[in-house]
């Protein structure tokens, strides 16, 4: 199996991937090849998938949160 070095690594970085591995209980090693998994072969979704996720939040969108009146008063609050 190839192995890769990876050198000047910023100290913020590699503290920041030190904890998340941590977190997920892996080392750091593993850590990177997770990352570049997620990011070289992102999970594709299914337009029916994307369709239903959105349907689950409009869910949870109470229907006329902002009535006429709040955008009446945003707007001539912001030209004030």
């Amino acid at each position: 199996m190839p192995a890769l070095t990876i050198k000047n690594i910023p100290d913020d970085l590699y503290h920041e991937l030190k904890n998340v591995a941590e977190q997920h209980h892996r080392s750091i090693n593993s850590e990177v090849i997770m990352c570049l998994k997620r990011s070289l072969f992102p999970k594709k979704i299914s337009p029916e998938d994307r369709l239903n996720d959105i349907r689950t939040l409009r869910a949870q969108i109470s229907p006329n949160s902002i009535t006429d009146e709040d955008i009446e008063q945003a707007i001539n609050e912001g030209r004030s």
